[in-house]
């Protein structure tokens, strides 16, 4: 099976129009400490994994950012409408990671990027931005070996609690990802 380096994952989104001209509209809102993350990284790596000539689509993209002063839903409404006006096409979801845990019942993330590493799958918990020089930046808490190797498990924080064990569960179920990728292996732990 073909496997993919972080190097060739960023060079694959690079030369994706399409992402880097979403990339690029992101970029533009300026916001603090943001990603484009899950489905949007994993689903490039699926579909290039299992030599799709066509992109999957995507129920939605996920944005997130992170700003603590400004904990108003209304404000992520609002920014999805500018990305809307700019990319019409795009199921756009802007979500800020500074007051995210409160929906989640989890305890208050650091960034951005600790809010991506306590998704709850590692082959989710993904994300990519263009830096202020348009650099393409990867963020992977977990590493690529996962989503490289067409793996699906709980993510550390998601493995540590029964609870959220449940909520995995209960995800892969409902994502159905082996309809689309058929060479996609869960791991399901204990139940």
């Amino acid at each position: 099976m073909l496997m993919l380096s972080r190097e060739e994952i960023l060079l694959l989104i690079e030369n994706d129009k399409w992402m880097m001209e979403i990339l690029e509209n992101v970029k533009k809102l300026g916001l603090p400490d943001w990603w484009i993350c899950a489905g949007f990284v994993r689903s490039k790596v699926w579909d290039v994994l299992h030599g799709f000539e066509e992109r999957t689509p995507m129920p939605d993209v996920d944005v997130i950012y992170f700003d603590a002063n400004n904990l108003d839903e209304v404000e992520e409404k609002r920014l999805e409408e500018k990305l809307r006006m700019m990319q019409p096409t795009i199921p756009w979801s802007v979500k800020n990671e500074a007051r995210m845990h409160l929906k989640n019942g989890f305890p208050p993330y650091s960034s951005s990027v600790d809010a991506i590493s306590k998704f709850p799958e590692t082959a989710t918990a993904l994300g990519v931005k263009l830096d202020e020089r348009n650099n393409l930046l990867l963020a992977a808490p977990h590493g690529i070996k996962d989503v490289t190797k067409l793996v699906v498990r709980p993510t550390p924080y998601f493995a540590d609690s029964d609870d959220r064990m449940h909520m995995y569960h209960e995800r892969i179920e409902k994502k159905n990802w082996n309809s689309i990728w058929r060479n996609v292996s869960f791991y399901y732990g204990e139940r």
